[in-house]
């Protein structure tokens, strides 16, 4: 119900109050409809299901945008005192001392979020019991030049790989220009040696694809082929978390997809919306990857054996 400028939500077994629901966080254009802050809780109250699990025990970077995206944005690590004290704060050490990051373990913290326009989740690979051993390794793929085709193809080139070094793979639209890919891991290496193992897979595959891919991380040395990004694979680094919300016209969700999903022409980096991306989230295309989970020991060797 509304009370004047504030809508009271249900959200478990607390109630959120969202100010100003009415505020415009998404102007409309060409194409696309407007989005209020309003649109911005339904959509993550719907999605809730779905994106929890993606975030409970990890630590956030906080993408906020007060005046909507067309005004200033800032990023927030630091959970502010005036949260209620009901929200998960996670401290961890960073260079000189300590943050208190904000960490989403339930609907209610999602919905206070959205009353913050908090737009964009940034969720760590690890979690908070142990922070220094990711679960998740990502492959950004970061195209250099405008059209989905070349993000396509190396997806599926990298995908190949990493099914022949025996890892599951799990597919993400950004929101944004690419892909993400996401390897479930069991913990037992650090981020050191994940990303060292990420940066050969990279460098294996750019070495096999010189033409259409690079490990160039300066934008000048990479001409027209596609940036095999594993620089999210360290400590304190974050990656789009599942299901979030993006800050562009439209307000276009990072959405989970099954491989199979690939091959269809109407496929983009910003497919689906806070409109519809809920329907691709009921199809669950990752239902199996935190069962799938693996030691990155025997790809090591396998990857070795390859690279020769």
């Amino acid at each position: 119900m509304n009370h004047g400028a504030v809508r009271t939500v249900r959200a478990g077994r607390r109630t959120v109050e969202v100010r100003r629901a009415d505020k415009v966080l998404f102007p409309g254009g060409p194409g696309h409809p407007a989005y209020t802050k309003g649109d911005l809780v339904d959509y993550y109250l719907s999605v809730a299901p779905y994106l929890l699990p993606q975030l409970r025990g990890r630590p956030l970077m906080l993408e906020r945008y007060p005046d909507g995206v067309d005004g200033g944005r800032f990023m927030q690590k630091n959970t502010p005192e005036h949260y209620p004290d009901w929200i998960t704060r996670a401290e961890v050490a960073k260079e000189g001392g300590t943050v208190r990051h904000t960490v989403c373990d339930d609907t209610a913290t999602l919905v206070h979020l959205a009353d913050q326009a908090c737009l964009t989740l940034h969720r760590w690979l690890s979690r908070v019991g142990r922070p220094y051993h990711p679960d998740r390794m990502v492959f950004d793929l970061d195209p250099s030049v405008e059209g989905f085709e070349p993000v396509r193809e190396a997806a599926r080139l990298l995908g190949g790989l990493l099914d022949e070094l025996r890892l599951p793979a799990a597919l993400m639209t950004t929101g944004s220009r690419g892909l993400h890919v996401v390897v479930p891991l069991d913990g037992r290496q650090d981020f050191d040696e994940v990303r060292e193992f990420a940066k050969d897979v990279a460098d294996t595959l750019a070495a096999d694809h010189p033409d259409r891919l690079t490990t160039a991380a300066r934008k000048k040395d990479r001409g027209e082929r596609l940036y095999l990004d594993v620089q999210r694979n360290a400590y304190a680094q974050t990656a789009v978390a599942p299901f979030t919300v993006r800050a562009r016209p439209g307000a276009p969700v990072a959405v989970p997809i099954a491989w199979d999903q690939l091959d269809d022409p109407g496929l983009g980096p910003r497919r689906w919306s806070i409109a519809d991306a809920v329907e691709q989230a009921r199809s669950d295309p990752w239902a199996d990857v935190p069962r799938r989970a693996r030691a990155l020991g025997p790809a090591r060797r396998r990857l070795d054996a390859l690279r020769g």
